[in-house]
């Protein structure tokens, strides 16, 4: 059973979740938790100390799924906490699956949100492989748009950063036995954000390999942007910032000898004109800054090959960097294999690494010209 702010304030009856319990079959309800953090007016935030983390909005969107799959139509509701049964089935079997999207605004303060689109095929995906009822993608789009622009004012102002989004999908419905949930919900919720390097000056980053642990394996959900794929990698992951590492590259798990990804992006190296990348082989994320990259850089002349990248020829790279929706193009200053470490560029942004930060940066702030028809504009009040 599942609440939102606005359902809260409805009758008893019409606020249930389809199919999330009966009166006598879990249906007693936890009260309100008071949120960690309230939302305050845009007018109060200082863009300039934001930084990189959770800032609440005023508003969030919210959809439901009810037993015959049928997806209401989905509102904007005033963020809040959210009010779950224990035996919903995303907090037993983890079955849930997210999205990460920004808007900017830009010099002509017109919203831009980068390749829902791209967002909203992933999600169907993600949803069919953890056996969820796929949100409609023309309903993920509404979804997200109508999000931005009930959150506008959210929006930071130009070169100060972006509007970051997480539609969520989740099974929300009660169950006790593994199986699909009896209902779900889906909803988009944001938050203002820094850019991730300040200024448009790139930090390099050091990676250490992990020759231990496996991120995903054949056959597995590593190509699906699902809920349990991440936590999983914090262990591995605080060791290495322990030992002064930015983060950790996974090696595959059959033959522990060929890159697949960083704890969350996907990886490039550059040797000579070529441009590679691990291919798309169902396990790791078919990233929509990755797929945008290789797209870039076809178009700039470079050779751009998807396949099996051994550890080996990285670090003989010119140089490397990480792609993701957050980072954007995050450069790789060194890597760590073995107790022998790689320095690339003199452990400084590589040329490539730049000029592929700087022309995708440009296009989603609507800096440079979109050729391709990357960015979609959200209407003005949208939502209402």
């Amino acid at each position: 059973m599942l609440s939102t702010p606005r359902a809260r304030a409805a009758p008893r009856a019409a606020r249930a979740t389809p199919g999330a319990g009966r009166r006598g079959e879990g249906s007693r309800r936890i009260g309100r938790a008071r949120a960690v953090s309230e939302p305050k007016p845009a007018s109060e935030i200082d863009w300039n100390a934001i930084g990189f983390g959770l800032t609440p909005t005023s508003h969030m969107f919210v959809a439901t799924c009810d037993l015959g799959g049928t997806w209401s139509a989905g509102e904007v509701v005033p963020f809040g906490n959210l009010s779950l049964s224990p035996a919903a089935a995303v907090l037993n079997y983890g079955q849930g699956v997210f999205e990460g999207m920004k808007a900017f605004r830009t010099k002509d303060d017109e919203l831009l949100v980068f390749r829902p689109d791209e967002n909203a095929a992933r999600c169907e995906e993600g949803s069919l492989r953890m056996s969820m009822p796929p949100v409609p993608r023309d309903l993920f789009q509404q979804a997200v748009m109508k999000t931005i622009s009930a959150n506008a004012d959210y929006v930071p102002p130009v070169g100060l950063g972006s509007l970051y989004l997480r539609p969520l999908l989740i099974g929300t419905g009660a169950i006790l036995g593994l199986g699909p949930a009896p209902s779900y919900t889906f909803l988009v919720y944001c938050s203002p954000v820094a850019s991730y390097f300040k200024g448009g000056q790139l930090t390099p980053i050091d990676l250490t390999v992990e020759e231990t642990y496996h991120r995903a394996a054949p056959g597995g959900s590593g190509s699906t942007k699902c809920i349990g794929n991440y936590s999983p990698v914090l262990k591995v992951q605080l060791e290495a910032k322990r030992q002064g590492f930015s983060d950790v590259m996974y090696l595959d798990a059959r033959e522990n000898k060929y890159i697949e990804e960083v704890s969350s992006c996907n990886f490039f190296c550059v040797k000579g004109n070529t441009i590679s990348t691990p291919a798309l082989q169902g396990s790791i994320l078919p990233g929509i800054t990755r797929k945008s990259i290789c797209e870039m850089a076809a178009a700039r002349g470079f050779k751009v090959e998807e396949r099996n990248v051994s550890i080996e020829e990285v670090m003989d790279a010119d140089e490397c960097f990480c792609t993701g929706t957050a980072v954007v193009v995050a450069p790789v200053g060194s890597i760590t294999y073995k107790g022998k470490k790689a320095q690339f560029c003199d452990g400084k942004t590589g040329p490539v690494t730049q000029a592929m930060y700087d022309e995708l940066t440009g296009i989603q702030q609507g800096r440079i010209p979109d050729e391709r028809g990357w960015n979609v504009k959200v209407p003005k009040d949208f939502h209402l």
